[in-house]
């Protein structure tokens, strides 16, 4: 692999925000595993990082090409325990296949250069594993690697992040080239995301509410300047906090309990029903709908750990998300395969007579920890979980409140 092809000559810098994204695999892996870094030297924030996430029994190899020398001693003279976990090679070639392969610097210039960059890696990843690789978000500054790194993202992408606190901003894709067992869902932590924006500790907000609030900070700025005998410019002002607070998005403890599945939403059960829905099988489906208002917290998290095997969208009006009409609006469906082998489980993000953006951030292939965090609506709706009949149990009932990733709505039997 060629190192032109990373880092565009010392322009760009992996920031503290930006590592901890590259290296999430590693965080949410409770191991054993097996990963490799590309491109890191002995300062790299990405390769400290990595080091922090290594666990008992896991193995890290490091490609260190002309840098090999200083990663060697910057290795040894680590603990005894994280320098025996970890191999300091020269060049991939030397290097076996990983679980989670990290290129440490962003892919930049020509498509074609990206293009050959991506395939050498490739060969680094093992069955079911995933590469992590970054590219510049700013147009003219990546050249023609984004196209590429794009186009790959739409064949064998399960995930992508925007690092917008970086200089410059960053995308992180995660590129997967064969089946990964839904299996390993079961053993993973929620993901670390960008697009959640700390506040403090316990409390986010996600990049949603950010741009919406800068959209009213903006506008309440244009106005006092074109109106400023006006008071005009105090609405979008005063609306810009109200705004980004419904974006927000707290800690979830997940409760560890395999049998439970928890809420994919805060909100109030409107229902528990049993119907049958050949679009996700044939079978009896156990249904549970929660209706969000205005006041909830609108990120969506999955009840269960599981892999994304289908997404779709379907079409439809606008009705009060807590009326029968609902049921006929616009709705995305994401399609999960349980990890634990208990089927399929659906979940249905609808919109309601405010709603109507649905955001989804979780492509087909993706893993999702129990209490993930996977998407959003925006403003008042309506999410439904669907579970085999045959092998759930509901355990809330309508007019119940529940707390997503928190609540235990049914138990599998």
């Amino acid at each position: 692999m060629s190192q032109a092809s990373l880092g565009p000559l010392g322009q760009v810098r992996i920031g503290e925000r930006a590592a901890r994204t590259l290296t999430a695999e590693l965080q949410r892996h409770p191991g054993p595993k097996s990963a490799l870094i590309v491109g890191a030297g002995p300062d790299s924030l990405v390769l400290g990082e990595a080091l922090d996430a290594l666990q008992p029994d896991d193995q890290l190899t490091i490609v260190g090409g002309d840098q090999v020398a200083a990663l060697r001693a910057y290795i040894a003279g680590l603990d005894t325990e994280i320098a025996e976990a970890c191999t300091v090679v020269q060049t991939p070639t030397e290097a076996s296949p990983a679980e989670i392969v990290i290129v440490a610097e962003p892919v930049v210039g020509a498509a074609e250069d990206a293009r050959l960059t991506i395939e050498s890696l490739t060969k680094l990843v093992a069955e079911g594993g995933v590469l992590v690789v970054a590219v510049v978000a700013v147009p003219g500054v990546a050249g023609g690697a984004a196209d590429e790194l794009d186009r790959r993202s739409a064949q064998f992408g399960v995930g992508a992040d925007l690092v917008l606190l970086n200089t410059p901003p960053v995308r992180v894709h995660k590129l997967r080239f064969s089946e990964a067992d839904a299996a390993v869902a079961a053993g993973l932590a929620p993901a670390y995301r960008t697009s959640s924006v700390p506040l403090t500790s316990t409390m986010h907000i996600d990049s949603n509410g950010v741009a919406a609030a800068g959209i009213a900070l903006g506008l309440a700025a244009v106005l006092r300047t074109v109106r400023p005998k006006s008071k005009a410019w105090l609405v979008p002002a005063l609306a810009a906090g109200p705004v980004a607070a419904f974006f927000r998005d707290p800690h979830r403890h997940v409760p560890a309990d395999p049998a439970a599945v928890v809420a994919a939403s805060d909100g109030k059960v409107l229902s528990v029903e049993r119907l049958y829905d050949e679009r996700f099988a044939d079978e009896e489906f156990l249904r549970i709908a929660v209706f969000l208002s205005v006041l909830d917290v609108h990120v969506n998290r999955s009840p269960v750990a599981g892999k994304v095997v289908d997404y779709f969208v379907e079409d439809g009006g606008y009705a009060a998300a807590m009326k029968p009409e609902a049921e006929h609006n616009v709705a995305a469906y994401t399609v999960l395969e349980d990890a634990l082998g208990h089927g399929k489980v659906v979940i249905a993000q609808r919109t309601g007579l405010i709603a109507r953006r649905i955001v989804q951030r979780a492509p087909v292939g993706a893993l999702l920890a129990k209490g993930e965090r996977f998407g959003l609506i925006r403003f008042g709706s309506r999410t439904d979980v669907y579970l085999p009949a045959s092998a759930a149990e509901a355990v809330v009932a309508p007019g119940d409140r529940v707390i997503g990733a928190e609540t235990v709505i049914a138990r599998w039997l």
